[in-house]
């Protein structure tokens, strides 16, 4: 029987590695989700499989209200401790799965193209062998599955979690997001800012229109889109300090439909996104006075819509030591790459206004590829070893966690 005995890394013998039937459990278990993708809040077929697979291990998962994810508590809660939760999320994307393999979507214009797939078995592979780990004594505290939907419809499906108190009793979180530029078997860490906010801008300019021979009679229009699409930005970058890492970017422009008429009616769609968490609450004011300041220059009438999305994701020290700590006491710290801030936005980061937490990078690329199958792209796949490794993880760090330092 191993017992943890010591904190230090590099140093402590941990149960719970893969049996070889598991891990191949695992890997079909993510093929299968793969092949059948859902997207955000209609993950039934996905929370069904993973309800199927905790109880049939021995364990109590509820399914959260609104019908899809689920929470699974396992072990017993020690006196006065805190319990580690570890997250997971649930939902494809609307765009279609082109890559050639065996396992790709059977579901049109949907796909795995995030890795939540791989995010999901990950978090199942740490509560089955935690679970055990549990039946052998071997678990020191309890430890909190989540399971969640609606990650990629803003502003995410944490916030509904959180509001279903899925943290309840929780004292730290964790979880990992693929990166397709880090190989697999490793995981990249950061302390601070890892992903951004992010939030969505629709605008919609108006004037009286008019012939494109007298301009000056009338709004000139796509002139104003044009002026409020390159401008704002422009204004804004002397407005926000510039460490906050504030950008606008555009998505969508329209305007017109003749070479020869100004028109009265023009669109713009983008996105907001900002890594400093002070700066991201001061956002929408400061975005809405940039544009009505641009428009009304060209005698256009602005309307704003500003959605609000997700708060960066800012990753705690101790936290993130804890994950750097259950990394190399399972594969050594030549597997802990440093990683770089990301202007992706995830909705981890609701969990992260409650509770401390950290995310990690985790690598899914082949060693050796030269290759970067990019996340929200339609020939997004892993090298599947990566499922191993962050069960290693996230099972190392519910140990290390419970377990005080000397």
């Amino acid at each position: 029987m191993n017992q943890l005995k010591s904190r230090e890394p590099g140093s402590v013998t941990l149960p719970g590695t893969l049996s070889e039937s598991l891990r191949a459990e695992l890997v079909a278990f993510r093929r299968d989700l793969h092949m059948h993708p859902e997207l955000g809040n209609q993950e039934f077929r996905t929370t069904a499989a993973l309800k199927a697979r905790l109880e049939a291990a021995g364990l109590a998962p509820k399914v959260l209200p609104a019908g899809t994810g689920l929470i699974c508590d396992i072990g017993t809660r020690t006196e006065g401790m805190p319990v580690l939760a570890i997250r997971g999320d649930l939902d494809a994307l609307p765009i279609p799965d082109v890559k050639t393999v065996a396992y790709r979507s059977t579901v049109a214009n949907r796909a795995h193209a995030c890795g939540h797939d791989v995010h999901t078995t990950t978090v199942l592979g740490a509560g089955l062998v935690l679970a055990e780990l549990d039946r052998q004594g071997l678990l020191p505290n309890a430890v909190r599955l989540i399971f969640q939907p609606a990650e990629e419809v803003l502003p995410g499906g944490a916030a509904d979690a959180v509001e279903a108190g899925v943290l309840e009793g929780v004292g730290r979180i964790i979880a990992v997001h693929c990166d397709p530029r880090v190989d697999a078997g490793k995981i990249g860490l950061r302390v601070g800012p890892i992903t951004s906010a992010c939030d969505r801008l629709e605008i919609t300019l108006d004037g009286p229109g008019g012939h494109t021979a007298r301009p000056h009679l009338t709004t000139d229009l796509v002139t104003a889109a044009a002026r409020v699409a390159t401008d704002v930005p422009a204004v804004l970058a002397r407005r926000v300090d510039a460490r906050s890492g504030l950008s606008v970017t555009w998505g969508r422009i329209e305007a017109g439909h003749a070479p020869n008429v100004i028109p009265q009616h023009a669109e713009l769609s983008g996105t907001v996104r900002c890594l400093d968490l002070p700066a991201w609450r001061d956002a929408p004011d400061l975005v809405h006075a940039a544009i009505d300041e641009v428009a009304s220059l060209h005698r256009a009438k602005s309307t704003v819509t500003y959605v609000r999305g997700v708060p960066p994701v800012v990753n705690d020290p101790g936290v993130t030591e804890l994950l750097r700590d259950a990394m190399t006491a399972r594969r050594g710290p030549h597997a802990i790459e440093d990683t770089e801030q990301s202007l992706g936005g995830e909705d981890f980061s609701w969990y992260l206004e409650h509770v401390p937490g950290a995310m990690a990078r985790l690598g899914v690329r082949t060693p050796g590829d030269s290759r970067v199958r990019d996340l929200h792209a339609g020939d997004f796949d892993v090298d599947e070893r990566c499922i191993e490794a962050g069960v290693e993880l996230f099972t190392a760090a519910a140990l290390l966690d419970a377990t005080p330092k000397p």
